[in-house]
């Protein structure tokens, strides 16, 4: 369509800049065909030049009042002459017609088509004719020189309307086409910032893991090669250690194993999360020598994988912190099941710190920072309330997503 547009309004402006060339030049060959004159000759090519030198060379002059009423008095002046001479030059009024509409604006074209009518029955021999009848060929004159300039008007005025839904088309084409550009390459962006995104969430997901696991069993082992290592006249005392150190590793590796996999840990494989908080909690205190409680309340019900394993390995974060750093005399761990949440509580009786200088959001060690993160995947809170000799109170709260509800995190 927008070809086809082109294609219209392309031949509609050569027809209108042809059209006052042909109607002098054409009547000037019928005329000059009939009997060689120069005064014939010299006034057309005149009315040629004229309409060439102040149209076509320099269009901006018919923007200018004062110049088109000057251009319009001496090209009528010469078709008047052309006429008188030869009645031939008649039709060149037509061309004259389509100048009117084409430069003067409103009402002013239909005066100047009736002042064309005017000139053109004025110069033609008028023997033998009555001043009605003049009058008459001047009213019909002027009516058809009307509707065909309003039917050239109408024309010209759609092919400027074409004109500039093309433009439009053009334009909005080429905005589409930049936008189109633009999609595509914001589109390659966000698919580098997902695989990033995707790369950094499992680095930190294998971070967590092998922090929850590894390096929590390593310390254990260590603990225990360091009391065996005391223990060395006592043989009983020595065997338990190492096999404990047995047991210890075994677990590493198993722990190990199941997070390079993404599986569930170990303790909730066959158990909930009440059973496997006890059994951690036991084999801490085993570990440990730190005697450690497990409290439920409300009504223990299966939950979200995602959400057993975080609270799980928060515990036994907070449980490895309270043995490395913490001296002390008692650890209370308390499960509470709520309507729409599920919170854990693991408090100790021990030194305590400054909150300000281990806070997982000032920098502080990445066990704190790994229980953060985990908890805040899940849409959770998680807090930390200590004071140095004051204990320290790690607590997180997180959706209570049930088993099997198929939603991914």
């Amino acid at each position: 369509m927008v070809i086809a547009g082109d294609a219209v309004v392309s031949r509609w402006d050569r027809v209108q800049a042809a059209v006052p060339y042909l109607l002098v030049l054409i009547p000037a060959v019928f005329a000059l065909l009939r009997e060689w004159r120069p005064e014939v000759l010299a006034p057309a090519l005149f009315a040629a030049a004229w309409h060439w030198l102040m149209v076509t060379s320099h269009p901006a002059r018919t923007s200018r009042p004062a110049l088109v009423t000057v251009y319009f008095v001496v090209l009528l002046a010469t078709v008047g002459t052309l006429v008188r001479l030869d009645t031939v030059f008649t039709v060149t009024g037509i061309g004259v017609f389509v100048q009117c509409f084409a430069l003067l604006p409103g009402w002013w074209a239909y005066g100047g088509v009736a002042v064309t009518v005017g000139v053109l029955i004025a110069s033609r021999p008028q023997t033998g004719r009555t001043p009605s009848e003049l009058f008459l060929s001047f009213v019909v004159g002027v009516v058809v020189a009307s509707t065909v300039g309003l039917i050239i008007h109408t024309i010209a005025d759609q092919s400027e309307k074409r004109r500039t839904m093309i433009a439009q088309l053009r334009e909005t084409g080429a905005k589409l086409a930049a936008l189109a550009e633009e999609n595509v390459s914001l589109q390659a962006q966000l698919l580098i910032r997902a695989r990033e995104a995707g790369v950094l969430g499992e680095r930190q997901r294998m971070a967590r893991e092998i922090h929850d696991t590894l390096a929590q069993g390593l310390t254990g082992i260590l603990t225990q090669l360091e009391a065996a290592d005391e223990a060395l006249g006592d043989v009983p005392a020595t065997r338990s250690r190492l096999d404990t150190v047995r047991a210890l590793a075994r677990e590493s590796l198993t722990e190990a194993r199941r997070s390079v996999q993404a599986l569930r840990p170990a303790p909730l494989d066959e158990a909930q999360l009440p059973a496997a908080l006890h059994d951690v909690a036991a084999r801490w205190s085993r570990s440990s020598g730190v005697p450690a409680s497990v409290t439920v309340t409300g009504e223990a019900r299966p939950l979200h994988t995602e959400v057993e394993a975080t609270l799980l390995r928060v515990a036994q974060e907070a449980l490895a912190n309270a043995a490395k750093h913490a001296s002390a005399g008692r650890v209370g761990l308390t499960l509470s099941y709520m309507e729409d949440v599920v919170a854990l509580d693991v408090r100790d009786d021990g030194s305590g710190f400054v909150p300000e200088e281990t806070n997982p959001l000032n920098g502080g060690g990445f066990g704190l920072v790994a229980m953060q993160q985990r908890v805040t995947r899940l849409a959770g809170t998680f807090a930390i309330e200590t004071a140095p000799g004051q204990g320290t109170g790690v607590s997180a709260t997180v959706p209570a997503i049930p088993a099997g509800s198929g939603r991914g995190w």
